[in-house]
C-alpha cells in the first residue's frame, strides 16, 4: 500500500538512499524488472556500494526494500486509525488517504511491498518472508485498533485479514483503472461491514 512521501534522498546516507531508491522503483516496475545497476545509478552509489551494504545482492536488498515499506505503511496506518476514534470513521479516512496518495503519484505508486514480492516466492524466499510479516504487522495495527473500540480479540482478528486483504486489491483496482472509485468503495464497505459486529 502507499506509503508515506519518501524523506529527501539528497540528504539520505549511502545506505538508506539505495533502500528508499530500491523500493521507489520495486515499487513501479516490480522486483524482477528492477536492476542492481539502475537502483545504483538513480541512488548515485557506485555498485561497489550497493554491494558493501548488501553483499546477498538483489534479493537482500529487496528485503531491505520491503521491510521500509512496511515501517512506512505500518507508520501511516496508525497515524490514520489513530486519528478517529471510530473504527469506521477510520477505515474511510485510510481509503481516502491511500486514494490521494495514488492521485498524488499518477497513479504509479501502490504498495511496494506487493508490488516486489509478487512472482518471488520461489526464487527470493527472504522477499516472500519479508512481505508475510509486513501483511501480519498491518493486521495486527487494524485488529489492535478494533480491540481497543469494543471488538472481541476473535472478530478483530478475523475482520482485521479482511481489511487487508480488500484494501491490496482495492488499491491494485484503483491503480490499474486510473481512478478511486475502487478504494472508495471499499472503505465504504468496511465501513459497514465493521459497524454490522457492533
Amino acid at each position: 500500500m502507499k506509503t508515506k512521501a519518501p524523506h529527501d534522498l539528497d540528504t539520505a546516507g549511502t545506505r538508506e538512499r539505495i533502500v528508499r531508491t530500491a523500493s521507489r522503483l520495486m515499487q513501479r516496475q516490480g522486483y524482477e524488472g528492477t536492476g542492481i545497476k539502475q537502483i545504483s545509478r538513480e541512488a548515485g552509489a557506485t555498485l561497489g556500494s550497493v554491494y558493501h551494504f548488501f553483499p546477498g545482492g538483489k534479493q537482500e536488498l529487496g528485503m531491505a526494500a520491503v521491510q521500509l515499506g512496511d515501517e512506512e505503511f505500518t507508520e501511516l496506518l496508525r497515524e490514520t486509525l489513530d486519528a478517529e476514534p471510530e473504527p469506521e470513521k477510520a477505515l474511510l479516512a485510510l481509503t481516502a488517504s491511500l486514494t490521494q496518495g495514488l492521485r498524488d503519484s499518477d497513479w504509479l505508486d501502490g504498495c511496494p511491498v506487493t508490488s516486489t514480492v509478487v512472482g518471488t516466492a520461489a526464487s527470493a524466499p527472504g522477499i516472500q518472508q519479508a512481505a508475510a510479516e509486513a501483511f501480519a504487522r498491518w493486521r495486527t495495527v487494524v485488529a489492535e485498533k478494533l480491540v481497543a473500540a469494543g471488538f472481541t480479540a476473535s472478530d478483530a482478528e478475523d475482520l482485521s485479514h479482511t481489511v487487508i486483504a480488500t484494501l491490496e486489491g482495492a488499491e491494485l483496482a484503483a491503480q490499474v483503472a486510473r481512478d478511486g472509485a475502487p478504494l472508495e468503495a471499499a472503505g465504504r464497505h468496511l465501513a459497514r461491514l465493521v459497524a454490522s459486529y457492533r
